[in-house]
């Protein structure tokens, strides 16, 4: 094993445990203290908003970090100058618990240095492998995303406890210090790393290859994929002009996947007429790199699902009543953000028996625990958690008193379907990453969250509106089952399109080849 990764684990964990403290504490405290300003009625929808706002925030600027140390500063130093911004937010937070504008301004700062960092972190660890250790690496990608969970687990616990007894300037500034020691940690072991410098300017890198492929014309024929990437830069000049009805996160993201979705498939239409402009490997990895893409595509709905419970499920748990527990004699209530400790708590039971019970017994009945059924799998198990959920509103909207225990089913899972998407999910996309763009394509894999948030708050503006609103009253069904169930079908249906693509996916190997 190599003697760097005790260092790069450490960082995680602390900055895991400083990212979700204020993350799992964030809704309760909008709800409680910043946001007392706005009516009682349309204050959950706000921080909902807010929320969700912070989050597309948060995995939107991998895309700017991933492409700073691929091009420029190489993965080391973006990550040290990028977490000192991170622990500046933490401070904003901390100091501005009553002022909107200098806490909003802590979370664009969390959002930028977080993202900035989250997919560099992950391929660091897969620079320190090559050939001769690489079947090392997935425990090391198991045990990556098991620290991630046992820093979560205690912040979940613990924050919201901090947040009641001793005020938001406490329960945030624990985390912030935590993050300082996270970069502290990450700096002392930067002579023991492997550095895979930045890539140096290269013709055939995706950008080029993709551009020669739209622009390229053909003896006798029309450029059919360049009209497809027009169509998409239009829909999203489009969408942009809506800002003023839909808001400026709403159109910014769909812009963006406009520009994605439709481009990606033009350069597909006319990839071939980059070959001989380009290396036949470059046109290859160009391939290669659009076939992940729709992968990632088809995760965002499991996002959608996932980070809801740290804001619907957290709206439904603080209507529902917590009965008195006890551990050795010290008697407790669960506060409704402490649910969230439910789900790290099980991940890092779930990892280890994945591994030891459940995937081995699939080999020996002759099933092949590949990372794309194992997350087609989890997005199912996600839908099936949303039905339950929604089963436990309908129970609450007929006038029961229900006890917060029963999230517990829903929570596990959900947490099953995190374990077999996300921690797959890290593993997937390195392994697949052409060797120049391993920090962008990880950053790809990140901006799925933002997708999958960015399908919140569209579902959230829609019922705001007055038909959908009068037609999900019609329905028998309150606005937020409505929206449960709604969200359950959204990713049973994309479960069921992924498993048939997985059958034609062919793995790749891009691990390096030497020490």
């Amino acid at each position: 094993m190599p003697r760097q990764i005790p260092y790069i684990i450490a960082n995680e964990g602390c900055e895991r445990f400083s990212f979700y403290g204020m993350r799992n504490i964030l809704t309760p405290f909008l709800l409680s203290t910043l946001l007392l300003f706005i009516p009682i009625g349309d204050r959950t929808a706000e921080a909902k908003h807010v929320f969700h706002t912070f989050v597309i925030g948060v995995y939107f600027f991998p895309l700017l970090g991933g492409w700073i140390a691929d091009r420029f500063w190489g993965k080391y130093k973006t990550v040290f100058w990028f977490s000192l911004i991170y622990v500046a937010g933490h401070a904003c937070l901390a100091i501005f618990e009553h002022n909107l504008e200098g806490f909003y301004l802590g979370l664009a700062l969390i959002a930028f240095g977080s993202g900035g960092i989250k997919p560099l972190v992950v391929a660091f660890v897969g620079d320190q492998f090559d050939q001769t250790n690489k079947n090392r690496a997935k425990l090391v990608f198991d045990a990556f995303y098991w620290i991630i969970n046992f820093g979560s687990f205690f912040a979940s616990l613990l924050m919201p406890l901090f947040l009641r007894d001793y005020g938001p300037a406490v329960a945030f500034g624990i985390p912030g210090i935590l993050m300082a020691i996270a970069t502290l940690v990450f700096w002392l072991g930067r002579g023991k790393y492997v550095h895979v410098p930045p890539a140096a300017p290269n013709p055939d890198a995706f950008s080029s290859v993709a551009r020669t492929a739209l622009l390229a014309r053909a003896p006798g024929q029309s450029r059919p994929g360049l009209m497809v990437a027009g169509a998409g830069a239009v829909g999203a000049l489009l969408s942009l002009c809506m800002t003023p009805s839909w808001g400026f996160v709403i159109a910014a993201c769909t812009a963006l996947v406009l520009l994605l979705a439709f481009g990606g498939i033009g350069v597909s239409m006319q990839l071939e007429r980059a070959r001989g402009l380009h290396t036949d490997q470059a046109v290859e990895g160009v391939r290669s790199v659009l076939r992940v893409l729709i992968v990632f595509a088809m995760v965002t709905p499991f996002w959608s699902l996932f980070d809801q419970k740290a804001s619907t499920w957290i709206v439904q748990a603080n209507t529902m009543t917590s009965p008195m527990m006890s551990l050795f004699g010290w008697e407790f209530q669960l506060l409704p953000a402490q649910m969230q400790a439910a789900n790290p708590i099980l991940v890092m039971l779930l990892i280890p028996f994945n591994n030891i019970a459940l995937f081995p017994l699939m080999r020996m009945v002759g099933i092949t625990p590949t990372p794309l059924r194992r997350m087609g799998l989890g997005i199912a198990l996600s839908s099936s958690a949303w039905v339950v959920i929604g089963m436990i509103q309908l129970w609450m909207d007929g006038g029961d008193q229900v006890s917060i225990m029963w999230q517990l089913l829903p929570y596990a899972l959900l947490t099953l379907g995190e374990v077999l998407v996300s921690a797959t999910g890290l593993e997937f996309a390195y392994s697949q990453a052409p060797a120049s763009m391993k920090g962008i394509i990880l950053s790809f894999w990140y901006l799925a969250v933002t997708v999958g948030n960015l399908w919140v708050l569209i579902v959230n503006a829609g019922v705001k509106n007055d038909v959908v609103s009068g037609w999900i009253a019609n329905s028998g069904l309150s606005p937020i089952a409505f929206q449960m169930f709604f969200f359950a079908a959204f990713a049973a249906i994309v479960a069921a399109i992924f498993a048939l693509y997985a059958l034609r996916y062919k793995m790749v190997d891009n691990y390096r080849k030497t020490a």
